[in-house]
């Protein structure tokens, strides 16, 4: 499914359409048939990646317990367990990115995910880049480095692209772009 083209079509829908189609979506959620479909392709010890709200990205896991409508995962990174419904799960692998209008100067909010390079400007109108920590619900938190996070309105964000961070001095962050010299 290409998930930016039905984002596009769903900003011309109406609030009210959108809960409708919310409603008939719970349901194909919830739908036996579909659970027991995906609950069949699974296994103890199964490496599964799931899509996580929060940082509005896939986060790779190992099956640790299936249950009736939920499954019990470790997460790879951090190895703490979760309890996710099984429409969290990617099972077919499906890329789940949603990309940015070409030739835009910023990012909407469904496009950033949780580990995002970004940039933005600081309150002395300096540029700052940095990293998606957090997805606040009108706010980006953004690490400009160990010791500094901002709280950026996700309106004030820019793409950085194939660069890294690196903070010069406290007050403001400066972007190096990697160059390959062969």
């Amino acid at each position: 499914m290409d998930y930016t083209a039905i984002l596009e079509a769903l900003n011309k829908a109406s609030l009210f359409d959108l809960h409708r189609l919310q409603s008939a979506i719970y349901q194909e959620l919830i739908n036996p048939v579909r659970v027991e479909q995906v609950k069949a392709q699974l296994r103890v010890g199964q490496s599964i990646s799931y899509f996580d709200p929060q940082a509005n990205g896939l986060i790779d896991a190992v099956i640790l317990k299936i249950q009736k409508t939920r499954c019990l995962v470790r997460n790879v990174k951090d190895q703490k367990n979760w309890n996710v419904p099984f429409y969290y799960i990617n099972i077919d692998d499906v890329d789940t990115a949603i990309h940015p209008k070409p030739h835009t100067t910023r990012i909407p909010k469904s496009a950033l995910q949780v580990g995002t390079r970004v940039g933005f400007k600081g309150r002395d109108n300096h540029e700052l880049f940095g990293e998606v920590i957090r997805l606040n619900p009108k706010t980006a938190t953004v690490k400009v480095s160990e010791q500094h996070t901002w709280l950026v309105p996700y309106q004030r964000l820019f793409p950085v692209i194939d660069g890294t961070t690196y903070d010069a001095n406290p007050t403001q962050a400066s972007l190096f772009i990697e160059h390959d010299e062969s």
